[in-house]
C-alpha cells in the first residue's frame, strides 16, 4: 500500500469515527452534555485534528510529537466509551463498533508513530 494512501485512510477511518461518536452521544443523558459528552467529543475530535496538525509540520520530531497526542486522545475516547458503557449511556451495539473503529485506528496510527520513530 502506497504511503499516502495509507495516510488518506487512516484520516478517513478517523473521520468516520469522530462522526460515529457525535452520533452516539446524541443519545447520552441530558446532564452528561457538559461531562461525558463533551470529553468524549473532544477526545475524538482530537484525534484526527492532531493527526492532520501533525503532517503539516515539516519537523519530524514534531510530526512525532502530534501523532502521540493523537494516539493518546485515541486511548482517552476508547475510555470514555467503555465509562459510558459501564453508566448505560451506550448499548453494546454501538460500544462494539466504536471499540473495533478504535482499534483499527490505533493499529494504524501505531504503524505511523513507528516508522516517524525509527
Amino acid at each position: 500500500m502506497k504511503t499516502s494512501s495509507f495516510k488518506e485512510n487512516l484520516k478517513k477511518k478517523m473521520d468516520e469515527y469522530v462522526h460515529f461518536v457525535y452520533k452516539i452521544t446524541l443519545n447520552f443523558p441530558k446532564a452528561e452534555i457538559y461531562g461525558t459528552v463533551s470529553q468524549l467529543r473532544r477526545a475524538s475530535l482530537s484525534v484526527v485534528l492532531n493527526y492532520i496538525e501533525g503532517f503539516a509540520r515539516r519537523k519530524r520530531l514534531v510530526q512525532l510529537n502530534f501523532l502521540e497526542i493523537s494516539y493518546g486522545s485515541l486511548k482517552e475516547s476508547k475510555y470514555l466509551l467503555h465509562f459510558a458503557l459501564i453508566e448505560n449511556y451506550l448499548d453494546t451495539k454501538d460500544y462494539k463498533i466504536a471499540l473495533k473503529m478504535a482499534e483499527e485506528i490505533g493499529a494504524m496510527l501505531w504503524t505511523e508513530i513507528s516508522n516517524l520513530d525509527k
